[in-house]
């Protein structure tokens, strides 16, 4: 995972996010270890901005919401698991239902700060099969658009596709990397953490300490499809920053360089009305506490 951005500073060039693998220097990717996939097809792609996403004190995030959420629900900003302000989950740990008091900086489409959100709780939270945490705030994506102008982004409901071109926005360093998806990693393993059917990206994505929790875009789409994390950054086989992928087979390949995410179509079947939680939903695959 990223390590957490208070030590990425003390280095200029960290790669990755603020807790899963930073990324490294570019390394060409193969994809014998990963799930093949449908190719994706090149449509006219839309502007990707900054608009809707958030800056935390040690990651980037987003204000998203749900194909189901409405204008009147409380909102939600989504982080990385491993960006909790008060550390990393152990594996099989999962939170819900937290309270929390943790603030967000809104940006604009140009990456300016122009408010503060607030949380009330950790919605959910864990690093176990996926890096997320989910923040429920003290305004409904009416009031923000209201007070700001900004609309939450959308979580897209269905698989990416190989070879989707992304952009991966982030809110910490107002910074957007462009590059495609590479591949689907069978389980993607970092020192004692496991995650599944990861998103590997081609080299051009090379994410830094500080863009753990930003978005992954579709651009044909414009919708959120992943969720930054990690990147292997010194070479080293299944070590912290520096994760391993493991196929069915259980043969393990190493892509130092290479910077991955972790996809979030799978939420959208853990919220019902209101946005509120309920992980015994038909379909929700979230890890249970």
């Amino acid at each position: 995972m990223f390590r957490p951005l208070k030590a990425a500073l003390t280095t200029v060039v960290v790669v990755g996010a603020a807790v899963a693998g930073i990324g490294a220097a570019p390394a060409s990717a193969t994809s014998h270890s990963a799930v093949s996939a449908p190719q994706a097809k090149a449509p006219a792609a839309v502007t990707v901005d900054f608009a809707g996403t958030v800056s935390l004190s040690n990651c980037s995030g987003s204000l998203i919401k749900l194909p189901t959420s409405v204008s009147t629900d409380p909102a939600l900003v989504m982080t990385n698991g491993h960006c909790l302000s008060t550390g990393f989950l152990n594996p099989g740990q999962v939170l819900v239902n937290s309270s929390s008091s943790r603030t967000f900086g809104l940006l604009n489409s140009s990456g300016t700060r122009i408010g503060t959100l607030q949380a009330t709780k950790v919605a959910y939270a864990t690093m176990t099969d996926t890096d997320v945490t989910l923040y429920q705030l003290s305004s409904t994506y009416a009031a923000i658009q209201s007070a700001y102008g900004i609309s939450a982004l959308e979580l897209s409901a269905t698989h990416p596709a190989q070879g989707a071109a992304i952009k991966v926005v982030s809110g910490y360093w107002k910074t957007i990397y462009t590059c495609n998806i590479d591949a689907f990693v069978y389980r993607l393993e970092e020192s004692s953490w496991t995650w599944k059917d990861s998103v590997r990206y081609t080299s051009a994505c090379q994410t830094i300490g500080g863009t753990s929790g930003s978005p992954v875009i579709d651009t044909a789409t414009g919708k959120v499809i992943a969720i930054n994390n990690t990147g292997n950054e010194d070479g080293e086989t299944c070590t912290l920053n520096n994760p391993c992928e493991v196929d069915e087979n259980g043969t393990v390949t190493v892509h130092q360089g290479i910077n991955y995410a972790e996809e979030t179509y799978g939420i959208t079947s853990c919220f019902g009305t209101g946005n509120k939680l309920d992980l015994t939903l038909t379909g929700c695959a979230l890890p249970k506490p």
